[in-house]
């Protein structure tokens, strides 16, 4: 079982985020639209399980699918896990139980890109979001007995209501999100 563990934010998650991003372009070479630090750890200032989770925006979620492609992502010690839930996605981890790296890819542009930027934005645009997301965080991490599935139904209700806000102030700026 994964152990569920928020921690005082880390200022190197910045610096991991930017050394497995140089090692993801030369194996996307041709696919990749863009690559970002997404979730928690790409908040200045916020809690997080220290995973880092990376958006990487390509054409086509479908040509992550090639064999040559896990096979460059499994290289760099990535395993595909498909959708894994989500649909339009392609996830992979790295690290297993032990997780240190995670990505979500998504078509450049599409609804699950722009949510995950658009929350992203809004966190680091509004503190005070930005520490009550960390409290319960804290609060749910402590109280889900490491289960994985409750500690994400803990945290669901709350995302959802600032992701629609992200959105929608994203929208009012006229801006798009991650720009």
């Amino acid at each position: 079982m994964r152990e569920v563990v928020v921690v005082a934010h880390r200022p190197q998650w910045r610096d991991a985020f930017i050394s497995e991003s140089a090692q993801l372009r030369p194996a996307l070479a041709g696919l990749t639209v863009s690559i970002h630090h997404i979730g928690s750890t790409s908040v200045p200032g916020l809690c997080a399980k220290p995973v880092i989770d990376i958006l990487i925006e390509v054409e086509a979620v479908s040509l992550l699918d090639t064999p040559e492609i896990t096979a460059q992502l499994a290289r760099l010690g990535y395993s595909a896990r498909g959708e894994n839930g989500i649909a339009g996605r392609r996830y992979f981890e790295k690290g297993g139980e032990d997780r240190t790296h995670q990505i979500h890819a998504f078509a450049g542009g599409s609804a699950g890109a722009r949510r995950h930027l658009a929350f992203r934005d809004y966190l680091r645009a509004h503190p005070s979001v930005a520490d009550a997301y960390g409290q319960l965080k804290q609060r749910v991490a402590l109280g889900c007995d490491h289960d994985i599935v409750r500690y994400c139904q803990g945290k669901d209700a709350f995302i959802k209501l600032h992701e629609q806000r992200a959105l929608a102030w994203i929208s009012a700026r006229g801006q798009s999100a991650g720009g």
